[in-house]
């Protein structure tokens, strides 16, 4: 379990097939200073769990379906990731709880700077269109962000936005994302939970 509060940018060592799965080994002194082999760290918002480990870097299997889902296949040794160690037990939840456990990606459709702040526009899945709400939590590579706006229902194309202040463009990688790059998204729990409860009971 994270809180979508990114500790810190990590750079991509390697990433290398390894049979059916694949290796990614992501250099973050700061997210292995207290990790230990089993544990779990978000990279761009995908929980890994550490198998190795160096004094400044760790390694993590990777599945295949995680490839797919998510946008590590285009990620390259020298790319700068978003880090989080899982969070303690009794730790403030300075952003929400965010699982590690993506939807899928987001596509970038506009980046607008305005007067201390960056909208993003993000196209949006319309299968997951209902689980994001203006002023909801979301999941961007990781990062805990407030939706600011969402597309009408009637809209031929789904979106949402986020407004990033000076701090999130610095301390992670959304700063440098431009029209046409992809985001891991994972959407909020809570709606998810609802989602589910709504169908059993046939609604």
């Amino acid at each position: 379990m994270f809180t979508g509060i990114i500790e810190e940018l990590g750079e991509i060592v390697a990433f290398e097939q390894a049979g059916d799965a694949w290796r990614l080994t992501v250099r973050g002194p700061i997210a292995v200073s207290d990790a230990g082999h089993g544990d779990s760290i978000a990279v761009n918002g995908l929980c890994l769990t550490v198998v190795e480990q160096t004094a400044d870097a760790f390694t993590a299997d990777v599945m295949q379906i995680s490839v797919d889902m998510s946008t590590l296949a285009d990620r390259r040794a020298g790319d700068r990731v978003n880090l989080e160690r899982a969070a303690a037990l009794g730790s403030r939840l300075g952003g929400h709880i965010v699982q590690g456990h993506i939807d899928g990606t987001a596509r970038v459709l506009s980046v607008a700077d305005g007067d201390g702040q960056r909208t993003i526009r993000f196209a949006l899945d319309p299968a997951l269109a209902h689980l994001v709400v203006r002023k909801g939590s979301i999941a961007v590579d990781g990062v805990s962000l407030t939706v600011s706006a969402v597309s009408g229902a009637d809209e031929a194309e789904q979106w949402f936005e986020v407004s990033l202040i000076p701090e999130t463009l610095v301390a992670t990688t959304l700063g440098s994302l431009a029209a046409g790059d992809r985001a891991n998204l994972e959407t909020d729990i809570v709606a998810r939970h609802v989602e589910r409860m709504l169908q059993r009971e046939g609604r």
